[in-house]
């Protein structure tokens, strides 16, 4: 499988040959050869990118033997005087066997996880394998890297308070006078828990009882990734009917595209919806918008025919827009008429809100799975968002026509 990082240190040679393809142009007028070549390195750097996401993903499938130990000792559970389970262990046996293992197994299983629904076999995971779940949510979608995300204990209503001070100033006051009053008006936020679900998923009972195979890297990064997506939209574009309230929701808009611009974007409107940001978000500010935005956005030169658009020199670091990071999130819209497809702020004034100990794991042998000769699993968490700060991120709007 090809290495991937040596497709970083490639990513990081096209970069470093085209922000000195940059550099040494300055304010001169490009040729369309330089064009050419600049365009030639921005679409490797994008090719080894998606190859590199492809080999990560091939990855959560491919059998790393972690748990092969526990799968060879099956019902006959640990060899010799120690039959104490880790965390990661009971998990393994609980995901291979259910409840067909031996009473001290069973036990261990118990203590490392906290029973929920004991007759339906669903389990609070321990919180090794709650961090999995988180970390492979925020590699999906994009808004828990940039929005702020915080864990409460329990899943009651929270309003959280807002309060915009961007217009607030002071005064000069005389000798022995008193200051005047300049209240503070505050406001809040609803940020709610719901109760997600991945939906159950079927697997063969081969695979499960495979040792080869890390089940549970396996199984939770399959549930991981729909509770990713689900989330994810709803921290994008949800309406906060049924559903936390997306950023998207509840932008107001800083620029609405010129006439013509239904499926792209010039350059003097980003500037605007740049500058529609006060300057103390833009401290903190990123561009976001749906890849196939990014397509269209890179391409987009000064008048000197300077791409405005600025690769990153380093793996994994974000490419950079009119000198702000961009983060690529597939939920918020693509550029169509009236279509809300960019959006530039402060992301950490949105909240992600976890419910603490929420995540809950059940597997299914009943005879639907069963007959089919398969196991089923499914996945529960309680999470919701909000944009505390309406303020801090402003969108931009294709044109209608």
């Amino acid at each position: 499988m090809t290495n991937i990082q040596a497709l970083r240190e490639k990513i990081a040679n096209l970069a470093t040959q085209a922000k000195n393809l940059l550099a040494n142009k300055g304010d001169q007028t490009w040729t369309p050869e330089e064009q050419a070549q600049f365009d030639g390195f921005t679409n490797e750097i994008e090719a080894a990118k998606r190859q590199i996401a492809n080999i990560e993903k091939m990855r959560e499938i491919d059998a790393d033997k972690f748990f092969e130990n526990a799968g060879k000792e099956g019902k006959g559970g640990k060899q010799g005087d120690d039959l104490s389970l880790n965390a990661l262990e009971a998990v393994a046996l609980f995901m291979r066997f259910g409840n067909n293992v031996t009473a001290e197994q069973a036990i261990q299983i118990r203590n490392a996880m906290s029973t929920t629904t004991t007759t339906e076999g669903g389990y609070t995971v321990p919180a090794e394998i709650a961090a999995m779940v988180i970390d492979a949510m925020k590699a999906t979608g994009g808004m828990r890297e940039i929005a702020q995300v915080i864990s409460t204990a329990g899943g009651n209503s929270l309003n959280y308070p807002t309060s915009d001070g961007t217009a607030e100033v002071g005064e000069i006051v005389a000798e022995n006078a008193a200051a005047s009053a300049g209240e503070i008006t505050f406001g809040t936020a609803a940020v709610n828990p719901y109760k997600y679900s991945s939906k159950k998923i079927a697997l063969p009972w081969e695979l499960i009882s495979d040792s080869a195979i890390d089940v549970v890297q396996f199984v939770t990064a399959r549930l991981a990734m729909r509770l990713a997506r689900i989330t994810n939209a709803h921290y994008t574009t949800g309406t906060g009917t049924g559903q936390p309230f997306g950023v998207m929701a509840r932008t107001s808009a800083g620029k609405t595209g010129t006439t013509g611009q239904t499926l792209t974007v010039i350059y003097d409107d980003l500037f605007d919806l740049k500058h529609s940001v006060n300057r103390a978000y833009r401290r903190n500010a990123k561009w976001m918008m749906n890849d196939l935005s990014v397509a269209i956005v890179s391409k987009l030169k000064e008048t000197t025919g300077r791409p405005i658009w600025e690769p990153s020199l380093t793996a994994g670091a974000p490419d950079m827009l009119l000198g702000y990071p961009v983060q690529t999130n597939d939920d918020v819209a693509v550029m169509a008429a009236n279509a809300k497809s960019i959006a530039f702020g402060d992301f950490s004034q949105y909240i992600v809100r976890d419910v603490a100990d929420s995540v809950i794991m059940r597997r299914f042998d009943d005879s639907a799975f069963a007959l089919n000769g398969q196991v089923g699993f499914c996945g529960w968490m309680r999470t919701g968002g909000n944009l505390v700060d309406t303020a801090a991120v402003k969108h931009y709007a294709n044109s209608a026509t």
